[in-house]
């Protein structure tokens, strides 16, 4: 309960400070504004006092606040007042809020930046930080950044950048402290005091020889518990659970949550050291993740800015609405093949949705439930038959289940049998239809390696509902005409 109230506190603590600097933006803007409708003898002068007066207030409040604080406020701020707000704060936050605002927004706050600003941003930030923001980087500063590095951190650098995104070598960072197997615990132990400051994270130590090659780790609570003349090698893990560089960031996440990882140690295919995981890396790549995955779900092509142009968003939107487009007017080819039967039974006109709603619910669910299995990886040769037997069978049975409700419901209204037993019947064929549907199109896209949730709920929808116009429409054709 206190940790809950603690978190709730925090949150309402991040609402305050963008509500406090919004807050001193409009008096800004109202006072500026009233000014300017004032004749007064030297009205630049006073106008130019008072805009930095407003100024430093500002920079005053934005001073005290956390870069994290003052990512959130960015990102809620129109581009006008983003940008104002973004050249007031400390220029040595400037790297950190880089990294914590969306991609999106980074953009817009990289453009405004010249070359020099930019170098001094980054400059301040390690090398597996600048390899985050490497994509979005102008080349001619990228090229400047790395001839300012030194050899090692140079290669490291390299070394990111030359793997894919999605992979271990794009999350490990460089901040570990590697010791040898055959030197005392006491030994150890000096050594850290002298070193003074651990990375964060950091809840063991990665064991090497003189080749760098991974012999273990030690566990910081057994440096701590055990007899300062043991050995390093009498304590050590020699089997820690690590990550290779080109490894799949995903199978590293469900590593972390599967074994509650605080850190682990990357590797090269010769098993040299190169660095390591944190879970803040970690958590901040899940997150990551979730996001993108409604994004997509949503038919979003790419993170988009909440206050980006008119034009930029509705960009980012058009491909799946083409889709939609194009799949409505094919369901619209489905009604109208059955205009006279239509025109007959006026009551259709009023069911039909029903039934192509409930369709794309069922559907839903299912692919839902198969995107997240995927995702995690527990869906496999093996299995996927009896997955798909088990969603067939929730299909018909949910089929059954409100099919009779829903006959029942169209008896009540219409008193016409036939007419309740045909949308029973429909109501049981299109929930059948949409749980396969809704197994298909996810398994089919991760098949292809195709991301399985973009545009599932689009295709969904479009193919549930003339699929269900087509089932209910031609059972009421051939069976009450």
């Amino acid at each position: 309960m206190a940790e809950a109230n603690n978190t709730q506190s925090s949150e309402e603590k991040h609402k305050q400070h963008l509500a406090q600097v919004i807050d001193l933006l409009d008096k800004q803007r109202l006072e500026e504004s009233l000014l300017q409708q004032q004749s007064m003898p030297r009205h630049e002068l006073v106008e130019t006092l008072l805009h930095k007066q407003h100024q430093v207030a500002l920079k005053q409040k934005l001073d005290q606040l956390h870069s994290a604080d003052i990512a959130y406020i960015l990102e809620s701020l129109p581009l006008e007042q983003r940008l104002l707000v973004w050249n007031l704060v400390k220029s040595e936050l400037d790297g950190q809020i880089l990294l914590d605002v969306s991609d999106a927004v980074r953009e817009t706050l990289i453009s405004d930046m010249d070359r020099q600003e930019l170098l001094s941003a980054t400059g301040q930030l390690d090398t597996d930080e600048i390899a985050d923001l490497a994509p979005v980087l102008p080349d001619e500063v990228m090229h400047e950044l790395l001839e300012s590095l030194n050899q090692q951190n140079r290669a490291r650098l390299e070394s990111v950048l030359g793997h894919e995104e999605d992979t271990v070598a794009s999350l490990m960072d460089f901040g570990m402290v590697t010791i040898r197997e055959d030197i005392a615990l006491g030994v150890v132990l000096r050594y850290l005091r002298r070193r003074g400051e651990l990375p964060d994270h950091t809840d063991k130590l990665f064991v090497v020889d003189k080749q760098n090659q991974l012999r273990g780790v030690l566990p910081l609570q057994t440096l701590l518990v055990t007899g300062p003349d043991t050995t390093v090698a009498t304590v050590m893990s020699r089997d820690p659970i690590c990550f290779l560089l080109d490894g799949d960031a995903d199978d590293a996440a469900r590593a972390f949550e599967r074994y509650d990882l605080i850190s682990a140690p990357v590797v090269d295919r010769d098993n040299r050291l190169q660095g390591r995981l944190g879970v803040d890396a970690i958590v901040d790549y899940i997150r990551d993740k979730s996001e993108e995955d409604m994004l997509s779900q949503a038919g979003l092509l790419d993170d988009e800015d909440l206050f980006s142009s008119v034009w930029k968003s509705a960009k980012n939107r058009w491909f799946w609405l083409a889709v939609n487009l194009i799949t409505a007017f094919l369901s619209t080819r489905v009604i109208g093949l059955f205009e006279h039967t239509i025109g007959q039974i006026v009551a259709l006109a009023s069911l039909m949705p029903i039934v192509a709603g409930i369709g794309g619910n069922t559907g839903t669910q299912t692919s839902t439930l198969i995107v997240r299995s995927l995702a995690l990886e527990l869906i496999t040769p093996s299995n996927t038959g009896r997955l798909v037997l088990k969603e067939l069978s929730i299909g018909l049975l949910n089929g059954a289940v409100w099919g009779s409700v829903i006959g029942l419901c169209v008896w009540a209204l219409y008193h016409d049998e036939r007419l309740a037993w045909v949308m029973m019947a429909a109501m049981m064929v299109n929930l059948l239809l949409a749980a396969l549907v809704g197994l298909a199109v996810p398994l089919i896209r991760h098949k292809l390696d195709l991301d399985p949730a973009m545009g599932t709920s689009v295709l969904l929808t479009a193919i549930t509902d003339g699929m269900g116009f087509f089932v209910f429409l031609g059972l009421a054709t051939v069976f009450l005409l």
